[in-house]
């Protein structure tokens, strides 16, 4: 477990045993890699323990005795999370982050949790309004997921009333919803609805209006009371979590779920992964994101290993392996595409074995990325270039850099892509150029700054990743629009030097 806070008393102590593998499964939604999602995991579990702490010593400084009221353990550490993910975002630790929450850290969801408070989403009000114990019944119930057996033995309640119990908080939590909604600064129209809308939500057999339904498509904050206050069908855990946490609350509710189906009390559960674990049986370890990416190296080194051995061939299969097979000839111990070696190939096969590459070497920041791209050039096909043999070849100069370009998301007028380059040489600076084919715009950049005239444009370095190291690589992405086609970019250059694409 990474440094976390030194617990002060046995109640920190439980905290955080109980409420880390919660943090982390959020912070890992949040984030690119597991590296970065311990890293934010931590920062954020500090900044909420500061956070606790601080508010423990101010409400023993007042003497009344009374809780501020303040979310529960869990989500205030979730909400932590939230928080220094915008601090990564504003102090230029952006690109450890996942896109997508990036792109809702600048817009006006994200601004509503740090707004005025009135205008803040109807579940975060509502719940931070309760009582702590009630709030973390709730919390524990029905975004973590936990059977009613486990939330009874970790509260310290009867487990005969605790059902009970939890529907009497669950009542308790849409009345403080309601009063919020109605405390809610809201237009004419809205407020219209307001009573249509407690009453619809009261009773599983009302039936919606239409006005109503029509109105809810179009106003966000009537679709969250309506979430809120209508506590049968089974809408509640999506409502808290989305409401509390924001970004990615879904997600995170389908993670706690599938954890607790599974019988995990600790340890980080993939979503994507059904565990398939009857209750009584005994967990068996889950291979995690780094697990896989290192049997993913293991494999690799295996195979490309196995491929370089000799097994026995004659002179001339030696050298026809030196010079580069096509791919129909390949070995299966090695299915991915042929590194080239040592020996020269023959003329004119230069343009088959090496220039493209493959993606996996482009992509590579750990290999140096020159490694073999000068061998992968291939000699010149020119006559001279046969008869005059290692003095009379002539081999075409590599590109210093590789580019990969890669949209990650688009819909009918616009696309997200993101730039990642590699650089041979170290970089006090940099300024990466290229044009678009179908006429496509650049609206909106992060990790650097752009200017685009016609269809031609350059991308130049943010203050704080300006410098890049020898085999290094910087990575930047942006919104763009595009109608008709929306074809990948070409021609780049990095600081006006020509740069290849990886495939």
């Amino acid at each position: 477990m990474p440094d976390l806070p030194t617990p002060q008393n046995a109640a920190e102590a439980a905290l955080l045993s109980e409420c880390w593998d919660a943090v982390l499964s959020y912070a890992d939604l949040c984030t690119s890699g597991s590296a970065s999602a311990t890293r934010l995991a931590t920062e954020a579990f500090t900044h909420g323990i500061d956070e606790l702490r601080a508010a423990t010593a101010a409400s023993k400084s007042t003497g009344t005795g009374r809780r501020a009221l303040r979310l529960p353990r869990i989500p205030l550490l979730l909400a932590s999370v939230r928080t220094v993910a915008a601090a990564w975002e504003t102090s230029g630790l952006g690109h450890r982050l996942d896109p997508d929450l990036r792109l809702w850290l600048h817009s006006d969801k994200a601004a509503r949790y740090v707004g005025p408070p009135l205008h803040r989403p109807l579940a975060l009000r509502g719940l931070r309004d309760m009582q702590e114990p009630d709030a973390v019944l709730l919390w524990l119930a029905e975004v973590e997921s936990l059977p009613m057996s486990a939330v009874a033995r970790r509260l310290g309640l009867d487990p005969a009333a605790a059902s009970s119990e939890l529907a009497q908080v669950r009542a308790l939590f849409r009345d403080r919803c309601h009063r919020n909604h109605l405390d809610t600064p809201m237009d004419a129209h809205c407020r219209s609805y307001a009573r249509l809308l407690d009453a619809v939500t009261r009773s599983p057999s009302a039936e919606t209006p239409e006005d109503l339904s029509r109105h809810m498509a179009r106003c966000v904050e009537c679709a969250e009371a309506a979430a809120c206050l209508r506590l049968h069908g089974g809408g509640l855990p999506a409502a808290l979590s989305s409401g509390v946490i924001g970004w990615g609350g879904l997600a995170y509710l389908e993670r706690r779920r599938r954890a607790a189906e599974a019988g995990m009390s600790g340890g980080r559960t993939d979503a994507a992964v059904d565990t398939g674990l009857n209750e009584g049986k005994p967990v068996r370890p889950r291979i995690g994101r780094t697990g896989i990416l290192v049997t993913a190296v293991l494999v690799s080194a295996l195979a490309l290993t196995v491929s370089l051995m000799p097994f026995g061939g004659s002179k001339g299969d030696d050298a026809n392996a030196a010079q580069g097979e096509s791919t129909d000839g390949q070995s299966v111990a090695d299915p991915g595409p042929t590194f080239p070696s040592g020996s020269k190939t023959k003329s004119g096969s230069g343009s088959g074995t090496g220039t493209a590459g493959s993606p996996a070497v482009a992509d590579s920041t750990s290999r140096p990325a020159g490694n073999s791209d000068q061998e992968a050039q291939g000699e010149s096909s020119s006559p001279a270039g046969k008869q005059g043999g290692a003095k009379g070849s002539t081999k075409s100069a590599a590109p210093d850099c590789r580019v990969k370009y890669e949209i990650v998301s688009e819909w009918p007028d616009g696309f997200q892509a993101t730039v990642t380059v590699t650089s041979t040489k170290a970089l006090a600076t940099w300024s990466l150029g290229w044009t678009f084919k179908d006429g496509q715009r650049v609206g909106q950049m992060w990790d650097g700054t752009f200017t685009q005239d016609d269809s031609h444009v350059t991308a130049t370095a943010a203050d704080y990743n300006k410098t890049v190291a020898a085999n290094g690589t910087f990575t930047f992405g942006f919104l763009g629009s595009w109608t008709g086609s929306n074809s990948a970019a070409r021609n780049f250059t990095l600081n006006k030097a020509s740069c290849q694409a990886a495939g």
